[in-house]
């Protein structure tokens, strides 16, 4: 390399210096490389390790370890001193060097803290090499660490820090907490397992090409990572499909993944519709523009024949009370996954031109995104609940409202101040139908204990609530076969004394009511009014009594007191003058959950991971339940992470 080139490299370099700061100054932003002796003093550190030589991330040195040469770069480390100085002719040689033969052949020194570089040795280095956008710069490092805190960020630098020693890859770098257990999970390995270096060779280079067309896209104005976008990719498509893909098969892949990268970026990444849309939305689409249609092709994906399966017969009845309603607007289409084969299934419908397509259970949940990611245009839902997916929409109900209803029939009928509650798995929402059947339990009988024991890891909880002299009992929520003796165990029900099952009230969902007015949203265009409104977050249906998607039927059988004093519960609660957890709450602990002056917002209500202090039991690891149940809970997990 030519003296000449070397000079015209350091203007080039120092105009872009000169740019950098004018722009910092005029944000009101600093203008400098950070310096680590004004963020950092002795009682924040933990300790210090000394790593030897790291290929460090270029993007990842922030700044210089003293104050020395700070004044000299810009913050992006581009020189601010005029070409004509000393500064610059010393530059200009190493830059020289740097494209020479023997090109710049020592490594800097520098101190990693929390997961930026402060550079100790080696300024004129750094800034030659960002000057080439040189991807990483070989260095000696010495960590210092955090003093572990509450604080997010610490507490996801110990993250990074566990994973470190598997991997050795400073540029993986999350901005979400769990990332990096996920990553492994994606990555098909082991928690244990050391990454080789043709391992961490092939992930760099589809991290690479990912991060260029992450850029184009607009990534570099997400609050996110590149590392962040791509595992939210790796969790739809596997590593070697993405590996194998051409770069214009991978851009493909990432712009149908687009909707997904953005909202995994927010701090707020679900948006939950409680109430159906009002009508007028559809006449303020109209005005505004908004496209809507006529005709509409639908999907339904089931796993299961409606004869095996109550879950399955419930969306079979929703389906086709859907088809009536709408008649010949509708063209709907079912497709059975019967070898759970859901991939195969959805492709099918996509290729029949389906323009929604709603499966109806959680487990094919990794299968829609995977559809939705490849058919941007393809509208796609699932029957599961606080999924922060914005490529497609989820949907349940408000099923502890319904809960809470039952609870005051079963502390009214209660024996001995005892009733048995069977839960199914251990997942986001469930502890808020315990718990708002134990407060319905405990309005009408302050004395009654609640005995929880879960389907999903005994296989006859019924016979334990016999030995414990209970008889009233809250069972799943539709009608199903009892393996013992062959007798209709629905909802809440009391077993007598002859053995005889005597129902009480059965909380039940109206699928047709649900899908009726979905396609009525896409038919108004408020559809594509409630995307706009939510600015990329995932769109979770969350309906309840009101929007007459969930209900209680009563036996009639029951008490007449107690059918009426159910009744008013019911009206109450549909017109929103009850709320079941708006009074005083100790859980099990004797923790003060609630003092009575409020409710609980939706997003309270379904990470509730505690009980009340009147149910006997607990929520089950993952770990403790049975093999098929698991799938089940991993997906819907009270916690994502």
């Amino acid at each position: 390399m030519s003296r000449q080139e070397a000079i015209a490299q350091y203007t080039a370099a120092w105009k872009l210096g000169q740019r950098y700061y004018k722009a910092a100054l005029a944000k009101g932003s600093y203008p400098y490389p950070q310096v680590l002796e004004e963020i950092l003093n002795e009682r924040m550190s933990a300790g210090r390790i000394e790593l030897g030589l790291v290929d460090i991330p270029a993007e990842q040195i922030v700044g210089t370890k003293t104050h020395g040469r700070r004044f000299a770069f810009a913050g992006n480390f581009m020189p601010l001193f005029d070409p004509e100085t000393e500064f610059a002719t010393k530059w200009i040689s190493l830059c020289e060097a740097h494209l020479g033969d023997e090109g710049i052949r020592d490594p800097i020194r520098c101190c990693e803290y929390m997961g930026r570089f402060y550079v100790q040795e080696g300024n004129k280095r750094v800034s030659v090499l960002k000057s080439y956008d040189a991807p990483t710069i070989p260095g000696y490092v010495t960590r210092i660490l955090p003093v572990y805190s509450d604080d997010p960020a610490v507490q996801l630098y110990y993250e990074f820090l566990q994973f470190y020693p598997r991997c050795s890859l400073y540029q993986i770098q999350f901005t979400q907490p769990g990332s990096y257990e996920k990553l492994i999970q994606a990555m098909g390995y082991e928690r244990e397992h050391v990454w080789t270096t043709d391992e961490k060779r092939a992930f760099l280079a589809l991290q690479s090409r990912f991060a260029s067309i992450y850029r184009k896209l607009g990534g570099a104005s997400l609050p996110g990572t590149v590392s962040d976008a791509l595992l939210s990719c790796l969790q739809v498509f596997p590593f070697a499909e993405l590996r194998a893909q051409s770069t214009e098969q991978l851009a493909k892949t990432i712009e149908g993944m687009w909707a997904d990268v953005k909202s995994a970026a927010l701090p707020k990444q679900i948006a939950l519709s409680t109430q159906p849309e009002e009508k007028e939305k559809g006449l303020v689409s109209r005005i505004l523009g908004i496209s809507h249609q006529d005709h509409l092709k639908l999907a339904f994906i089931y796993a299961h024949k409606p004869e095996n399966s109550v879950w399955t017969r419930g969306h079979v009845q929703g389906a086709k009370a859907l088809q009536a309603a709408m008649g010949a607007k509708l063209a709907l289409k079912e497709y059975w996954a019967l070898d759970g084969d859901y991939d195969k299934a959805m492709e099918e419908a996509a290729a029949d031109g389906a323009e929604l397509l709603i499966a109806t259970t959680p487990q094919m949940l990794g299968a829609c995104r995977r559809i939705a990611a490849k058919n941007p245009k393809l509208r796609v839902m699932d029957c599961a609940l606080s999924q922060p997916y914005a490529g497609l929409r989820t949907y349940y109900s408000r099923s502890y409202e319904a809960k809470f209803i039952t609870g005051a029939i079963a502390g009214a009928m209660a024996e001995k101040d005892r009733i048995g509650y069977i839960a199914n798995y251990p997942i986001v929402g469930v502890p808020a139908d315990i718990n708002a059947f134990a407060l319905g339990a405990q309005m009408t009988n302050p004395r009654v204990k609640i005995e929880l024991l879960w389907s999903s890891q005994d296989t006859n909880p019924i016979a334990k609530f016999l030995e414990h002299g209970i008889r009233v009992i809250s069972n799943r929520d539709a009608e199903t076969e009892l393996k013992s003796g062959g007798a209709l165990d629905w909802g809440l029900y009391r077993l007598m004394e002859d053995g005889v099952v005597q129902p009480l009230a059965l909380p039940c969902w109206d699928w047709g009511r649900f899908y009726i007015q979905v396609v009525q949203s896409i038919f108004n265009g408020s559809w594509d009014t409630l995307s706009k409104s939510q600015e990329g977050q995932a769109i979770n249906y969350w309906w309840g009594m009101s929007g007459h998607v969930i209900d209680v039927q009563f036996s009639s059988g029951l008490p007449e007191g107690i059918h009426r004093m159910a009744e008013h519960l019911r009206h109450d609660l549909m017109d929103g003058w009850v709320d079941p957890f708006q009074c005083r709450i100790l859980d099990q602990t004797q923790t003060l959950r609630n003092d009575g002056s409020r409710g609980f917002s939706p997003e309270e209500l379904l990470q509730m991971d505690w009980l009340c202090e009147n149910v006997e039991g607990c929520i089950p690891a993952l770990e403790t339940l049975r093999p098929e149940a698991q799938e089940t809970s991993r997906i819907l997990a009270i916690h994502h992470d």
